[in-house]
């Protein structure tokens, strides 16, 4: 597998490519080490530098990070990223029974990982935080890939796709939310501590 043709197909031609996928042999590892580690540090990596040494500029201030907080909060966008597409698969695989579909945590991983090609790919937006924005619209896409995906990797009843699409959206958002709340108390408690707000 290539990494860029894998992106590159899986945002312009999802269907084709999930079909690929889902005939493809692959190990959790695999799944990682040469798609999901790499991907997840465009977001972590951009939003250092736009943080960092760009900085955002508000109606009523210019705003940027120390270098210390900038790296810890592209520290923790990154793991907390990986450890956001497991525990979604590890869902998608808990959950597949309920909804017709077979248990299979490598297919279920399938799902969760390259759903969040998009998101992640649009992590380049936050090179210019007053742009971030831009990413969390572009990240909508993996909701699209997310559902083609469970539709045709896990091979989930016509009858049963909805509830399943349902419930899986519902606990993206929630770890979603979860790793920004994760994230924004760490980096803003340290702004507190350090005096800098």
């Amino acid at each position: 597998m290539n990494l860029i043709n894998r992106a590159k197909n899986i945002l312009l031609s999802p269907n084709t490519e999930w079909d690929v996928i889902r005939s493809e042999t692959a190990t959790v590892s695999s799944l990682f080490t040469q798609y999901a580690i790499i991907l997840a540090a465009i977001p972590a990596i951009c939003g250092f530098i736009g943080f960092y040494l760009i900085g955002v500029s508000f109606g009523f201030g210019f705003f940027r990070l120390d270098f210390g907080i900038a790296l810890t909060w592209a520290i923790l966008t990154y793991i907390l990223n990986l450890v956001s597409v497991y525990i979604l698969g590890w869902i998608i695989d808990a959950l597949a029974p309920s909804f017709g579909s077979t248990k299979d945590l490598t297919a279920s991983l399938k799902v969760g990982v390259y759903s969040y090609t998009a998101a992640w790919v649009a992590g380049i937006f936050h090179i210019l935080p007053s742009l971030s924005f831009l990413a969390a619209i572009a990240a909508i896409y993996s909701l699209v890939l997310l559902y083609i995906g469970l539709k045709k990797v896990k091979v989930v009843p016509d009858d049963k796709m909805v509830g399943y699409y349902v419930v899986t959206i519902v606990v993206a958002l929630v770890l979603y939310f979860v790793i920004g709340a994760i994230i924004g108390a760490v980096v803003f408690s340290s702004y507190y501590t350090s005096g800098t707000l």
